[in-house]
């Protein structure tokens, strides 16, 4: 059975357990210049300046690529151009040029090849890459990039090797079983692409050594038992000890199970099934 995945050989500790992606299907190493956007380091800093995210900072220097999410480019079909890596996200992008001359990426589904043609717009045949409204898609079908609002853009179900299935129609909204097995109302005059995202393999990829961690932008993290009594709960104590109570943040909030949904959330009368644990 082919694999896109790389496993090395044990040349030195970081190797023993590393493995990569071979880049199978990728067509084109330069990205598209007229999508391209500076991306300034953040480092989980706020417009102040002060850490909001810990854990983060470093990582090699990137571009960011502009995605149309929205797939408002009706009935103007486009082929595919070529397959392309993306550093910012875990899925391939493939480059679409449209007949009337402009060019945009999407996210890439499986299977996907170059010299196919993609379109979208209510009346797009059922293939992959082609975006419908939910209203027009059937039902049992697969489908990513999500939008939850109509116009807005999808937001759900865009991550390598995820898909959602649309399992009813009721009234004005498509029910949809999610990746973490959620159950949503959606309304149908949302749209959604058909297909399962490409790079199923990404999950299967293992880093190998704290290194390419860095290169990703991750700092190291200190686990709070290690840590002394003033700077995390868990901290202080002869030996290793027990927590004494349930685990928790820095702060003091639960961790491990303990829900964090915003209570009386609009949106929660639009799910009928939350996700297991």
């Amino acid at each position: 059975m082919a694999t896109n995945i790389k496993i090395c050989k044990p040349t030195s500790p970081g190797r023993r357990h590393q493995s990569y992606s071979n880049f199978t299907g990728i067509t084109k190493k330069k990205p598209e210049r007229s999508l391209l956007l500076s991306l300034k380091k953040k480092a989980g800093r706020n417009n102040q300046g002060r850490i909001c995210v810990r854990h983060r900072g470093g990582g090699s220097k990137r571009k960011y690529r502009v995605i149309d999410f929205k797939r408002d480019k009706d009935n103007i079909p486009a082929r595919v151009a070529s397959i392309e890596y993306d550093p910012n996200r875990s899925a391939r992008i493939a480059l679409l040029h449209y007949i009337d001359g402009e060019k945009r990426y999407i996210i890439a589904p499986s299977k996907l090849k170059v010299g196919d043609r993609v379109i979208s717009g209510e009346n797009s045949p059922l293939e992959p890459g082609n975006a419908l409204p939910l209203g027009k898609i059937p039902e049992g079908s697969f489908i990513y990039n999500i939008e939850l609002r109509k116009g807005k853009g999808g937001q759900l179900v865009r991550s390598a090797g995820v898909s959602a299935q649309l399992l009813s129609k009721e009234g004005k909204y498509a029910q949809i079983k999610l990746p973490s097995s959620e159950i949503r109302l959606v309304s149908l005059e949302c749209k959604a692409t058909l297909g399962q995202v490409g790079n199923t393999e990404h999950r299967n990829i293992q880093l190998g050594k704290a290194g390419r961690s860095r290169w990703m932008g991750r700092r190291p993290k200190v686990r709070g038992v290690a840590m002394n009594p003033v700077d995390h709960p868990h901290g202080g104590g002869e030996d290793r000890g027990h927590l004494g109570g349930p685990p928790v943040t820095p702060w003091g909030r639960p961790i491990k199970g303990e829900k964090t949904r915003k209570k009386g959330k609009p949106s929660d009368s639009l799910i009928i099934r939350r996700r297991k644990k």
